[in-house]
């Protein structure tokens, strides 16, 4: 256990013997307590390594538990690095606001006028598409389109390119629809405007800057540091070691892997909080781009997949009766992370961990955690009531299809059931997967089965319909067209 604050009017032992720091607001933060808590939340939920950094009052205050392997039994430190999965989603979305803020990228022009290669199956769409709905996961591409384009410094440039014709989830600037290829091309953007590899760029223009020296993008970078290894398993179980540390290809980087200790983490945060200024007084953003990034571009129809009640410009926008706020979560094969910041309360609260149930441990801890120290009530888990409602499912039978996946919902004895099942290029991935979808209102509906992949016990399954009157299912956040 670790924490950065000195010993002055800001931290001391108090007349109890207790180690902790008071806020501006005189609000007592008790490590010791905090400490014990993520100790006893980690192994309740068979999580083996959590690492946890608390913003509050400027300063960072870092915490360890558990063991990053299993197999070896290496304990976690505060300085050890964790992969992040779609936290790097951040980092991108940082570097893209860069450019706009110095005059090099105009968020509202078609994404061709930089990157002619760029195009979807339709010539006309393809014009339409800017990078402000890539940001915003408005443009329709889709997100599960994986593709190793080897180890070299083209691996973007040839993603973008073995990427054209990719089917639209829905036609850009409709709806929300989460899009790991977006953030790719992002990332190609970033490498076409500043002349660097999207690597190099973020190491140059933001870790640098924010003294980041626990970031880094690559798996051979992370050997440097006690890394965390990914665990997988049964749920409520403790789980093993997985058979490989990274299984995501480097070409996964702007969408999927920035590797970080949560104390990094929580000082790009504190880059945010602060409008921009870097702990040394260096301006990283605008004040102003940094306002925009936060500001709602658009409302999301699934509000529990991963607590979003928005988007805006890289961030997911929390609305927690109230009290706004804004963050990311992120997954890798068995490492979770998870970012909440609330800015009237000038609290950030990051937590990476490596397997077993994260997301139960996220919860529980940043209910206490958030309510404490800024006034934040989090909604309850994701669940249907005790007596559902009753709902005429037959308007909703049908076939859903995105890129790599088709979902086909039926009627079963008066009750509504989904097949989930891989196909195309993702047809491996994994058996289709047999869920019973239990009303919590007309159109949102709790799937069973699945254990907490998405939510903490039931997956959210909801309905809705697109501009054009085409019905449409939302699961993962990601947008599933009515085919038939």
């Amino acid at each position: 256990m670790s924490t950065s604050v000195s010993w002055d009017e800001q931290g001391n032992w108090d007349a109890k013997g207790e180690w902790g720091t008071r806020d501006s607001a005189g609000r007592k933060l008790d490590l010791a307590h905090w400490q014990s808590r993520l100790d006893e939340l980690r192994a309740k939920h068979h999580v083996p390594a959590a690492s946890l950094a608390i913003l509050v009052n400027g300063t960072v205050h870092e915490l360890a538990s558990g063991v990053l392997h299993r197999g070896t039994g290496v304990e976690a430190t505060t300085d050890s690095v964790f992969q992040m999965g779609s936290i790097a989603k951040v980092y991108t979305a940082t570097l893209i606001m860069q450019l706009a803020d110095s005059g090099q990228l105009n968020l509202d022009a078609p994404v061709v006028d930089i990157l002619p290669e760029f195009s979807v199956a339709d010539p006309e769409v393809t014009r339409a598409i800017t990078t402000r709905q890539l940001l915003s996961h408005t443009s329709g591409l889709t997100c599960d389109f994986t593709y190793d384009s080897g180890r070299g410094d083209d691996c973007l440039a040839k993603y973008v390119e073995a990427a054209k014709g990719v089917a639209l989830d829905c036609p850009p600037g409709e709806a929300l629809s989460y899009s790991g290829i977006g953030y790719n091309v992002l990332g190609r953007i970033i490498e076409v405007l500043t002349g660097k590899v999207w690597d190099e760029a973020l190491k140059d223009l933001l870790f640098t800057p924010l003294g980041l020296d626990h970031t880094m993008t690559l798996p051979e970078e992370a050997l440097r540091f006690r890394a965390a290894m990914s665990h997988l398993g049964e749920p409520g179980q403790d789980p093993d070691p997985a058979p490989s540390w990274d299984l995501m290809p480097r070409s996964a980087g702007p969408y999927g892997r920035v590797i970080a200790s949560a104390g990094d983490l929580a000082r790009l945060a504190r880059m945010h909080l602060a409008g921009g200024v870097a702990e040394d007084g260096t301006r990283v953003l605008s004040e102003e781009t940094v306002a925009l990034m936060q500001r709602r571009v658009v409302d999301s129809p699934d509000k529990w997949s991963v607590s979003a009640d928005g988007w805006g410009l890289g961030w997911t926008l929390y609305d927690w009766n109230g009290v706004q706020g804004y963050g990311h979560d992120g997954a890798s094969i068995g490492q979770y992370g998870y970012l909440r910041v609330v800015p009237s309360a000038g609290v950030a609260v990051a937590l990476l961990t490596n397997g077993g149930g994260a997301r139960e441990l996220y919860a529980a801890l940043y209910r206490e955690l958030l309510a404490e120290l800024a006034g934040v009530t989090m909604p309850d888990a994701f669940a249907p009531p005790a007596k559902p409602p009753v709902v005429d499912f037959a308007p909703l039978v049908g076939t859903y299809r995105r890129e790599g996946v088709v979902i086909t919902v039926t009627e079963r004895d008066g009750a509504g059931h989904l097949v989930y099942e891989f196909v195309d290029g993702m047809k491996d991935f994994s058996e289709p997967l047999e869920i019973d979808l239990v009303p919590v209102t007309e159109t949102v509906f709790a799937g069973t089965g699945v254990g907490a992949a998405f939510s903490e016990d039931y997956m959210p399954v909801i309905f809705s319909t697109l501009l054009d009157g085409t019905g449409c299912v939302y699961i993962g956040m990601r947008c599933g067209p009515k085919v038939a």
